[in-house]
């Protein structure tokens, strides 16, 4: 008896889970979406076809909140795209947390690499090749924007693991 509750309590959960990520939506490469929420400088939450998504922004790492410009960043984005129609560019990928990893576009503004031109945002090069983000990093650094004015900058992925 005791082996078959035990059975049951591995085996349920997991055949949920199966089924729930078999149910995750579908998204096309390229579509618009009305921007309901900032949760923080790399992450906003959108409205498509009447469902919330939470979306992680491409090629980029914000500072966290507590972190300096942190705040910035999310002021940044809230100020672009809030309550505005913008352009998901995805190639339908999620992070471990299920967010949509995507290029956000207002117009033909690539808010992704909007941050990093601004100083609040780095490239993460863990999870991105693409070059460009680079390029606009370093010209961002030589010129002492945003949080690349301070004397000592920590990475956000160096911050979170304390």
């Amino acid at each position: 008896m005791l082996k078959q509750l035990l059975f049951l309590f591995l085996t349920i959960p997991f055949s949920f889970s199966i089924s729930n990520f078999a149910d995750t939506p579908k998204f096309p490469e390229e579509f618009s979406a009305k921007v309901i929420g900032i949760k923080d400088g790399d992450t906003i939450e959108i409205l498509f076809n009447e469902v919330p998504i939470i979306i992680r922004l491409e090629h980029i790492d914000c500072p966290e909140k507590k972190q300096p410009y942190g705040k910035k960043a999310k002021q940044f984005v809230s100020n672009l795209v809030f309550g505005k129609k913008v352009k998901i560019l995805s190639k339908g990928k999620k992070d471990r947390w299920g967010r949509l990893i995507a290029v956000v576009k207002i117009k033909e503004t690539n808010l992704n690499k909007e941050l990093v031109k601004n100083g609040l945002a780095m490239h993460f090069k863990k999870y991105s090749k693409d070059q460009s983000y680079d390029l606009i990093e370093r010209k961002a650094k030589k010129e002492k924007i945003g949080m690349w004015s301070q004397p000592k900058v920590i990475a956000p992925w160096v911050y979170r693991k304390g």
